[in-house]
């Protein structure tokens, strides 16, 4: 009942706003040709006082006061007409807002909403959520609040924290996860991503420390591995970052999702992304934008200048042809990542922007591309616009 009185009194105010205008014009047309009356005859009394002190001449003022009387008979003339129109113009639109609007709205609610549905205030979508996350997140933050030494409870809201995008709080999240549960490799490989999305993509100190401790606890441990030959190539030490990335390759399945990466970075440090004669493993040797045997082969003979040239002409050659034909999702996905690894940011959130209007965000391959995103810490805002 209570949502039927306000519906009702949003309906009555709508409608007093949309006729003020109306009623205020009507007055305000009457008030302009009061005024005009008032200015004539105010020029009449202006000009006896002007032929009363010599200013003009008997036949200059005859004239004059001819002219003005003409044009307050013709203000005089005009009102009737006048006032009629805005009466005959103005009473179907009165009635369309005091009528015809309110039961327009109201059927349109009754085929496209849901005025069935109970009221749900916060407390009771708190009770069941469902799928929505900022209510998942408000739940279990008051959760929190009550029991902050709930260690599993901080360990399950800080990756979804880093989902949303709120890097500060998934920060303090791992943390609070770490010091209640103690360390493992998911807790400090998501707390070194946080310092780095917090630093713009730079493995500081700190993070690094922090896989150091990762990589004692599970020493095969593939993103550990790779965010340390990152830093590596970040210090300027490319020798041993490249020595850490084929290191990483060695190690990996010939499928693992992260190899393609991998071997960019393997090639951007002076290395051969795979063997003379062959395309990076685990690779589709089809696909755009890798390289073909004569590559590989030039590469090996370059210097590190030309082979990181060599490179981005590749990766732009890449661009031209998924922007010709864009219905090509490893094309997305290694285009985003190679624009990513050159440091080029603001040409990898293109790229991802326009890979994600030939496979848009609802669908399997535009979460992935996003999820990419995320992983390699290009801002996603505006990217699905």
């Amino acid at each position: 009942m209570l949502f039927w009185i306000l519906v009702a009194a949003l309906t009555a105010a709508l409608a007093v706003i949309l006729l003020y205008p109306l009623l205020r014009g009507a007055k305000a047309a009457d008030n302009i040709r009061a005024g005009e009356t008032a200015v004539y005859r105010d020029q009449l009394r202006e000009l006896d006082r002007d032929l009363d002190g010599g200013l003009i001449t008997p036949e200059e003022a005859d004239y004059a006061r001819a002219e003005i009387g003409r044009r307050l008979i013709a203000v005089s003339a005009d009102e009737p007409a006048e006032t009629l129109k805005p009466a005959r113009h103005h009473r179907f639109t009165e009635a369309f807002v005091l009528l015809l609007l309110p039961v327009l709205g109201l059927c349109l609610y009754l085929t496209t909403g849901r005025p069935d549905l109970p009221s749900q205030p916060l407390e009771a979508r708190l009770e069941n959520p469902g799928n929505d996350v900022a209510v998942l997140i408000t739940k279990a933050e008051r959760h929190l609040a009550e029991k902050p030494d709930d260690g599993k409870g901080w360990d399950v809201l800080a990756p979804i924290y880093f989902r949303t995008m709120r890097v500060n709080d998934a920060q303090v999240a791992y943390r609070n996860a770490i010091r209640l549960l103690g360390p493992s490799p998911v807790r400090l490989d998501g707390l070194a991503e946080t310092l780095m999305a917090v630093s713009d993509g730079v493995v500081t100190e700190e993070a690094r420390k922090v896989l150091e401790q990762s990589l004692t606890l599970e020493p095969d441990n593939p993103r550990a591995r790779f965010y340390i030959a990152l830093s590596m190539e970040q210090a300027g030490r490319p020798d041993e970052a490249r020595q850490a990335f084929e290191a990483l390759a060695k190690q990996s399945p010939a499928d693992a999702p992260w190899l393609p990466l991998v071997n960019q970075h393997i090639a951007m440090n002076g290395g051969a992304p795979a063997g003379a004669g062959s395309v990076a493993p685990g690779a589709n040797p089809a696909a755009p934008g890798n390289p073909t045997q004569q590559d590989v082969a030039a590469a090996e003979t370059m210097n590190a200048g030309d082979r990181q040239q060599m490179i981005r002409g590749m990766v732009e050659s890449l661009d031209a042809k998924l922007s010709e034909d864009p219905n090509n999702f490893e094309g997305w996905m290694r285009l985003v990542r190679s624009y990513a690894v050159l440091n080029d940011k603001d040409r990898a959130a293109d790229a991802l922007k326009r890979g994600l209007a030939a496979f848009p965000p609802p669908g399997e391959q535009g979460r992935q591309l996003l999820a990419l995103a995320r992983e390699l810490g290009i801002a996603t805002e505006g990217a699905t616009q």
